[in-house]
């Protein structure tokens, strides 16, 4: 497997939309909304959370996740001086269990163990993804009715298998 990362460029919209909407196909299909519907409100959703990005991390790293050339995710990170935060990581489902976010984890904890710097993030109450952030070395620091705050603290090595690029 190669994965690339490439900066986001006007020209993605609709991948992005694509990642974002299957995220939250489940929850949203159990509403029993016909697709339009479903369509309006995950675009509603889409274009919220992205301005909420913006103003919470106008100088935030996002970039396309490209596995052998094909576009297959997102990536959204924001580094400051204190710390590395990944905001958003998400792939589409047939890319799934591949190995691919793992990856992507592990450089960012490697870059996080290299600057010294806690690598944090944010997950859904629910997400499986939190059994794979915990597996990485992530703890829980906060613990809200929606949302958990993780951190992984930058001690120690960690292999990262030099599988991807940050600066394409």
């Amino acid at each position: 497997m190669r994965l690339l990362l490439r900066q986001v460029t006007p020209e993605d919209e609709e991948l992005l939309f694509e990642v974002y909407a299957s995220t939250r196909v489940d929850e949203v299909g159990a509403w029993g909304w016909d697709p339009a519907r479903e369509r309006a409100f995950l675009r509603m959703q889409f274009d919220a959370r992205r301005r909420s990005y913006q103003a919470a991390y106008p100088d935030a790293d996002d970039r396309v996740i490209l596995q052998d050339g094909e576009a297959v995710g997102r990536i959204l990170v924001s580094r400051t001086e204190d710390h590395i935060r990944l905001v958003d990581i998400a792939v589409l489902p047939r890319y799934r269990q591949a190995g691919i976010g793992t990856c992507l984890i592990r450089e960012l904890i490697a870059e996080s163990r290299s600057f010294r710097r806690p690598l944090r993030l944010q997950v859904a109450r629910g997400n499986r993804a939190a059994v794979l952030y915990e597996r990485l070395g992530f703890s829980v620091t906060g613990d809200g009715a929606v949302y958990r705050e993780m951190e992984c603290r930058p001690t120690g090595p960690v292999e990262t298998h030099g599988a991807t690029r940050w600066k394409i």
